[in-house]
C-alpha cells in the first residue's frame, strides 16, 4: 500500500486516532475516546479502518475497568517502511526506516565533483534502489542542501555543487512510483528532532545546525515553518559584525563567519600568530583539530571554542528575541564541542536576554549521528502518513 492509498482514507478524526495510537500506544479504544473526546462508535469505526489498512494492530490485553478486559492497539511499525535521504555537498546518505523512525538499513555514496543534475539524480536513484528491494516502502523523503522549493520538490540551488533547478520529486516519483517529499536538509533535521523527541508538545522548536555553514529549521505547533519564499531559517546570514569578514554569500560579518567549522579553524590560525602556547602550531588546522586540541587541554584551542560559544550565544539571543522558541537544539559538527560551548552560550544568553524567561530558554545538543538528516527526511514522510495535512 502506498501513501496515496493512506491519504485516500484520511480524515481529521482518523489522523487524530492514528496519531494518538502512535504517541500513546498500546492503548485501548475506550482510552482513545476519552482522550480525544471522540464518540466510542466513531473511534470503533476508525480503528476498524486502520486495522484493515494494517497501519495498526491489536496486541496485549489491558486492565479491566469493570467490564471485559480491552484489547490494546499499537502502530504496526514493521509492516511498512519509508526511506529518508540526506543529499549533502559531499555525499548522499540514505536510511530505510520503519514507522517509528528506527533505521533498518542504510547506504552511503560519495558525490563526485564536478557533477551535473542528471548525474546527481542517477546517483540518488542508485542509492535509494539499494534500500527499496525487500521491504514494502511507501514514501521517500529528501533533505537537500541549499535552497529548495518544497512544494514543487525542486532543488533550486545547491551552492557547493554548483547545481540549479534539479527536479528531484518528479524524477524520483516517476522511477519509484511512490510519493516523494523534498525539503532543505536543515529543516529535515529539525523536523526529525521534533518528531522523535518533542512530538506531544505544542510550541516553537528550533534546531540550529552548526557545521561548514550555519542554518536553522523551525517547527511551530508540529509544522515546519518555511516563510514566504522558503528562506526561513537562513540565520547564518544575519549580520553580527559590521567590520567582520566577507561571507560566502557576499555580505560582511555574517554569523556564519564567526561560528562555523571553518571560522573556528581560521580564528585558531589567527591566534597562533600571536601565541606560542599551543600544540596546534605546524598542524593542518580544521574545526575538528581545534576541538581535539581543546580536549587535550590546549589553552589556545579552549579559548577559541569559548569565544565561539559567546558568538553562538549572541546569535541565539537574537533568535530568541525574534521567535521566542520553546526550545533550541544545537546540531552539526561544531555542536560536538558542547562541553566548551554550552557554558559560554548560556552565560551570554543570561547576560543579554531581555527577560528571565528569555534568559532560561531551554537549549540542548542533538544526539543524532551522521544519519540524523536522513532520519529527519524519513520523518517528513511519516508526518504525511500520521497527520492530517
Amino acid at each position: 500500500m502506498e501513501i496515496g492509498s493512506f491519504q485516500g482514507m484520511k480524515s481529521l478524526n482518523r489522523s487524530i486516532v492514528l496519531n494518538k495510537i502512535r504517541i500513546s500506544g498500546p492503548i485501548s479504544r475506550a482510552e482513545i475516546a476519552r482522550d480525544t473526546k471522540l464518540t466510542p462508535p466513531t473511534v470503533s469505526k476508525l480503528v476498524n479502518e486502520l486495522l484493515e489498512s494494517e497501519l495498526i494492530m491489536e496486541g496485549e490485553i489491558g486492565e479491566s475497568l469493570g467490564g471485559r478486559k480491552p484489547t490494546l492497539l499499537s502502530v504496526n511499525i514493521d509492516r511498512f517502511h519509508v526511506i529518508g535521504v540526506d543529499v549533502g555537498p559531499k555525499s548522499i546518505r540514505a536510511a530505510l526506516c520503519n514507522l517509528s523512525g528506527t533505521i533498518i538499513a542504510c547506504s552511503q555514496k560519495r558525490i563526485p565533483f564536478p557533477i551535473t543534475n542528471e548525474e546527481l539524480l542517477t546517483l540518488l536513484k542508485e542509492t535509494i534502489a539499494t534500500l527499496a528491494t525487500e521491504q514494502e516502502v511507501v514514501g521517500i523523503g529528501i533533505g537537500m542542501h541549499g535552497a529548495v522549493d518544497h512544494e514543487q520538490g525542486i532543488a533550486l540551488f545547491a551552492p557547493i555543487l554548483h547545481l540549479k533547478n534539479i527536479p528531484i520529486a518528479s524524477m524520483l516519483e516517476s522511477d519509484f512510483s511512490m510519493p516523494v517529499i523534498v525539503d532543505n536538509d536543515v529543516r529535515a533535521l529539525a523536523f526529525g528532532e521534533y518528531w522523535l523527541k518533542n512530538q506531544e508538545q505544542k510550541g516553537t522548536f528550533v534546531t540550529v545546525n552548526l557545521g561548514h555553514g550555519v542554518g536553522a529549521g523551525i517547527v511551530h505547533d508540529g509544522r515546519l515553518f518555511h516563510g514566504e519564499h522558503d528562506l526561513a531559517g537562513e540565520i547564518g546570514h544575519m549580520t553580527i559584525d559590521l567590520s567582520g569578514e566577507q561571507c560566502s554569500c557576499g555580505n560582511i560579518g555574517c554569523w556564519q563567519t564567526l561560528v562555523s567549522g571553518p571560522a573556528i579553524a581560521k580564528e585558531a590560525m589567527r591566534q597562533l600568530a600571536h601565541r606560542k602556547d599551543s600544540t596546534l602550531a605546524n598542524q593542518a588546522i580544521e574545526g575538528k583539530t581545534v576541538y581535539e586540541a581543546a580536549l587535550a587541554g590546549d589553552p589556545l584551542a579552549i579559548d577559541v571554542l569559548r569565544k565561539t560559544g559567546e558568538y553562538i550565544g549572541i546569535g541565539l539571543t537574537n533568535l530568541i528575541h525574534i521567535f521566542n522558541p520553546t526550545k533550541i537544539t544545537i546540531a552539526g559538527g561544531v555542536a560536538k564541542a558542547h562541553e566548551f560551548l554550552l557554558p559560554e552560550i548560556k552565560q551570554t544568553l543570561w547576560n543579554r536576554g531581555l527577560t528571565d524567561q528569555a534568559k532560561t530558554t531551554e537549549i540542548d545538543c542533538s544526539t543524532q549521528d551522521q544519519y540524523g538528516t536522513a532520519i529527519g527526511a524519513a520523518t517528513l514522510v511519516l508526518a504525511n502518513i500520521f497527520l492530517e495535512n
